[in-house]
């Protein structure tokens, strides 16, 4: 019987990538594809260099199209490299969120960050990055929840949770959540390495990276490992968060590093009580998140109040923005804009970021 074109493109869709899990045709891998008799010719592009990985890509491949067509030659070519920067090639914008200093609400800027990207129609993952301080598995109700492990060409890979339609992965869903996460340099590097290169990460138009506040180990582990589109600070109005949140922003601005910042974030900007919800009280002060972005020379991306639903919300694993809390939604659906805006001009105007070499 004649071999159908169409037939075996429809059978390529079935294989994995063994780098990112994703079908090799979606990844654009398969190159000078034809079928001449019953020869089908073909170039594979593979950012894997695992011989075992090329070598169960190519056994697959030819098992598969002589199951539906035994009397196929097949003529597979193998080529290195997808012509991507990034380990993860499926997914389009990497965010990062980060602060000076801890207390600030950037996790909970991080979570309903990816619920209102997720309203827009976006496709969304989310990485807790806070390996000492994981908060996602709490604020999304999943504490406990195991990520599965499965083969792929021989090596384990973690499967991400998923919560309404948000890929998910931290170290609390890893270690008991009584557990102290003690760890050094070198194997924080490795966890952050294996969330990124060892997940399963689907098509998506953006991972949003929840850091731990500061500059450390895992910053700098981060843009080694993965292109960062932009990054997006959160400071609170007030002087000493703003002080650290410099330091901070300052790391990603170095010559060496070059992260674009996207925007700065004002969490707990003032606070409004459910009985009062006209009146605002600036507990912790104002202009804090203005003056950050004046120093960055980038967006104001807007402004969080401190209400008592976002707390209640974050604790019972419902983040607010998956709800209709109309001021909060309102706030929230303003950044994200302000955001995406700022993400066009970046991706007109900048080259994508490289990662990281530092000697």
């Amino acid at each position: 019987m004649a071999i159908d074109n169409n037939k075996v493109v429809e059978i390529l869709r079935s294989i994995k990538d063994p780098a990112t899990g994703q079908d090799i045709i979606m990844m654009k891998m398969v190159s000078d594809f034809r079928v001449e008799g019953d020869h089908i010719h073909m170039k594979i592009s593979t950012s894997s260099k695992n011989p075992e990985a090329r070598s169960g890509l190519y056994q697959t491949i030819n098992e598969r199209i002589t199951k539906s067509f035994p009397e196929a030659k097949i003529d597979i070519h193998f080529m290195d490299g997808t012509g991507s920067n990034s380990p993860v090639p499926q997914i389009s914008n990497v965010i990062t969120v980060g602060s000076g200093k801890g207390g600030v609400g950037k996790s909970t800027v991080s979570v309903n960050l990816a619920y209102s990207l997720k309203k827009m129609g976006y496709k969304v993952g989310l990485m807790d990055a806070d390996l000492y301080g994981p908060s996602i598995p709490t604020m999304l109700g999943l504490q406990g929840a195991k990520p599965k492990v499965q083969k792929l060409y021989g090596r384990n890979v973690i499967v991400p949770l998923e919560k309404d339609g948000i890929s998910l992965i931290s170290i609390g869903f890893i270690v008991d959540p009584e557990q102290a996460v003690v760890l050094r340099g070198p194997r924080l590097g490795g966890i952050i390495k294996q969330f990124i290169k060892e997940c399963l990460w689907p098509t998506l138009d953006f991972l949003i990276i929840d850091l731990p506040p500061g500059t450390g180990d895992i910053q700098l582990t981060m843009v080694q490992t993965i292109p960062i589109t932009g990054a997006i600070m959160v400071t609170t109005p007030q002087e000493v968060a703003v002080v650290d949140a410099v330091k901070a922003m300052n790391m990603f601005r170095l010559e060496n590093i070059n992260v674009p910042i996207l925007g700065v974030i004002e969490n707990m900007s003032w606070f409004t009580p459910a009985e009062l919800p006209n009146n605002k009280y600036y507990i912790f002060g104002q202009g804090g998140g203005k003056e950050l972005s004046k120093r960055a020379n980038t967006m104001f991306l807007g402004q969080i109040p401190m209400v008592q639903e976002i707390r209640e919300s974050g604790d019972n694993g419902n983040p607010i923005v998956s709800g209709n809390h109309e001021l909060v939604n309102k706030a929230f659906g303003e950044i994200t804009k302000n955001l995406i805006h700022q993400l066009n001009i970046r991706n007109e105007m900048l080259a994508p970021t490289k990662i990281v070499q530092i000697q």
